[in-house]
């Protein structure tokens, strides 16, 4: 956040304060260090998936799968994974930026699929699983100058967007899995159970939103922070209620449809890049994507959490333990090296135009 310096420091300003200063230059230090950050990560992911294949037993054969990878299902996978980004660029559009203001006050037509490819990248660059994606770009629309209240609650949205899509998902599939009208598990387990859950989550979810909101408009006039705490939530999922049931802005939910199947996809199309026999069944894979990936959620694992989730699910559910770790490694491989290019490339684009476009400036003015 941008801060002066006090008086009498004589000028002098310490680093800290040269970032606050200068937003873009504290955008790109923050941007240097995080590429640094995930370039050691992916090493280090490497280098572990080695020790891990090699020494436990029974998981050598996986690392000979990996060592004969078909090539054109590996091009498959990447290219499902550029349609994921374009998903996201779709719903982030739709909700983060519907007037297109930054588009008609100067930031250019294409500001917005860079800056949610950067988003998107920033997931990959902080192992802070969404949290990281949120914060990165809560940071580059602020330095644009939409004011903090409409970042909150529209990062929020889309946040509750991806999520509410990934709870139905897990509960139509648990459910057609637990009746049998998709092969695989039958365990009720492993299948009703995790289905039962998500439904009871989504259901609470939205009756508190309610709640908190009728409680944010009472408490706003007394306890007027607590209440700017507890609306912006309460607003995005009641948002993002409106946008699945309600067919609000369909453009979204397209977005985040694709955002979720296509990178689902890729965890699919694994199993036919390493050759394996049998592959699972999609309800399987689903169940496996959408549990798993909650590993992800936990700040400090970030995607090796969700990799770790996701094997484990698939073993669960009956794949040999070989043949999952090496779909996870793969599917992990495709989903961090595309988005950390894509969204370097589109910060390197975008970095220029970090300032306030016009439209957001007058609206932050009139906020304040």
């Amino acid at each position: 956040m941008p801060s002066s310096d006090p008086a009498g420091t004589g000028g002098a300003s310490s680093p800290a304060g040269d970032s606050a200063t200068h937003p873009k230059r504290g955008a790109r230090r923050i941007t240097r260090s995080s590429v640094g950050k995930a370039a050691i990560q992916l090493v280090a992911y490497g280098a572990l998936t080695v020790l891990v294949l090699k020494l436990v037993p029974g998981l050598e054969s996986a690392f000979e799968s990996l060592a004969h990878v078909s090539w054109l299902w590996l091009l498959a996978a990447v290219v499902l994974e550029i349609g994921s980004g374009m998903g996201y660029v779709l719903s982030w559009q739709a909700i983060v930026d519907p007037e297109n203001t930054l588009a008609q006050h100067g930031a250019g037509t294409h500001m917005v699929m860079r800056l949610a490819w950067a988003q998107m990248g920033a997931s990959t660059l902080v192992p802070a699983g969404s949290l990281g994606q949120l914060g990165a770009g809560a940071l580059l629309l602020h330095q644009l100058g939409m004011p903090s209240q409409r970042i909150a609650e529209r990062q929020l949205s889309l946040s509750f967007l991806n999520t509410g899509i990934d709870a139905l998902t897990l509960i139509g599939f648990g459910f057609a899995l637990a009746v049998g009208l998709l092969p695989g598990s039958s365990d009720l387990r492993l299948t009703l159970l995790p289905a039962a859950l998500a439904a009871l989550l989504v259901a609470a979810a939205l009756l508190l939103a309610r709640r908190a909101q009728r409680y944010a408009q009472s408490a706003r006039a007394k306890h007027p922070k607590l209440a700017g705490w507890i609306a912006p939530v309460a607003d995005a999922i009641v948002d993002a209620e409106q946008l699945v049931f309600h067919g609000v802005r369909v453009k979204a939910v397209l977005g985040a449809l694709a955002y979720l199947w296509c990178d689902l996809l890729i965890l699919w199309t694994a199993f036919y890049a390493i050759h394996a026999n049998p592959v699972p069944g999609i309800g399987v894979v689903v169940l496996a994507y959408v549990i798993g990936a909650l590993g992800g959620s936990i700040p400090g694992l970030g995607g090796a959490g969700a990799a770790g989730g996701m094997a484990g699910m698939l073993i669960l559910y009956g794949v040999k333990a070989s043949i999952a770790v090496a779909a996870v490694v793969l599917y992990q491989a495709v989903v961090l090296i595309v988005p950390v290019i894509g969204g370097g490339v589109a910060f390197l684009l975008v970095r220029g135009r970090l300032h306030p476009v016009e439209g957001e400036s007058a609206d932050r003015s009139s906020a304040g």
